[in-house]
């Protein structure tokens, strides 16, 4: 229970970081490209994580991560690489679909992970309980009220965003399938990052004309996003989700509407209106329900109890 709430915890702190860190993404934009930003930033996030991992090995916390039986190197560097791959289509998708629709539909399609992630668990033969159901349909409406501010229509920014959600969903996933086999979590984020930045690295080159000076002009949103939303936040991801089931995570992690918006009314000065606010309120409701454990009198084998790994 104690690393339940451990690995909880860690997740609220990465929604926070990635809430955060919208006001400086979108700061970045008026200087650069997507593919120019994306690559630059989720770079520097792979080499911020190299002295983190080094000093990580020397620390008592070492001692106790070694007590796991951890995966062969092998299993670790493949987790990587289809991390990185599924975070460059997704990243990839996400900020073209930006581009060609409204931030606050963009940000409603996004969250859709938080229902998507159980229906790839069903094919995964991954039970979810109604519980679970209840608080993503509360997280939607949430979501809804947070960020739709028009009537609903589909565009191509809308369905490139959809994709982005799907393939977020299917990063969540791959991170629990890893973790499942006890892979270095660090190790892994580090190799994503790699993997993911010089794809986008390649797609900058082919498709952007990248500059220096628009790179300098937008550095300090860089290395915000660079240091605290990959090299940060993507790794207790990663280390949160050991100890959180995927359709749990999701809910936490999808916060990050939540906090996006509250940042940008306290950084930005835009004003939340009373149905927004219900919104954030729904969200945080739903988080905390999914939080609790609800005990029922009969034994549970199966769904997302039986599922949850009890590590302590």
């Amino acid at each position: 229970m104690l690393k339940k709430l451990r690995g909880s915890i860690l997740l609220l702190i990465t929604a926070v970081i990635w809430g955060t860190a919208f006001v400086a993404q979108s700061e970045g934009m008026n200087y650069v490209d997507p593919f120019t930003y994306n690559a630059v930033r989720t770079l520097i996030g792979g080499f911020v994580l190299i002295p983190v991992i080094a000093l990580f090995r020397c620390t008592p916390l070492r001692k106790y991560d070694d007590k796991q039986k951890k995966a062969p190197l092998k299993t670790t560097i493949t987790g990587g690489i289809c991390c990185g791959i599924l975070l460059f289509v997704a990243s990839s998708f996400q900020q073209s679909g930006i581009k060609l629709t409204t931030a606050g539909k963009a940000g409603f399609i996004t969250a859709l992970y938080v229902v998507i992630v159980p229906l790839l668990g069903i094919f995964f033969g991954r039970k979810t309980t109604p519980k679970t159901w209840l608080c993503a349909a509360i997280a939607i409406l949430g979501f809804y009220l947070l960020c739709i501010r028009d009537g609903i229509s589909i565009s191509k920014g809308d369905l490139l965003v959809l994709v982005c959600a799907l393939f977020y969903a299917m990063h969540i996933m791959v991170i629990d399938r890893f973790n499942d086999e006890n892979a270095d979590s660090m190790l892994m984020s580090c190799i994503q990052f790699f993997t993911a930045g010089l794809l986008m690295a390649v797609c900058m080159f082919i498709f952007e004309k990248p500059t220096l000076s628009g790179i300098f002009a937008a550095k300090t949103t860089i290395l915000y996003t660079g240091i605290m939303s990959c090299g940060v936040a993507y790794t207790l991801q990663m280390i949160g989700q050991r100890y959180t089931p995927p359709s749990t995570a999701t809910l936490i992690m999808s916060l990050e509407s939540v906090f996006a918006a509250l940042s940008g009314w306290l950084i930005l000065s835009e004003k939340l209106s009373t149905k927004e606010f219900i919104g954030c309120a729904l969200v945080f409701a739903a988080v905390i329900f999914a939080q609790l454990n609800i005990k029922t009198k009969s034994k549970q084998t199966n769904g997302e109890d039986a599922y949850e790994k009890e590590v302590s």
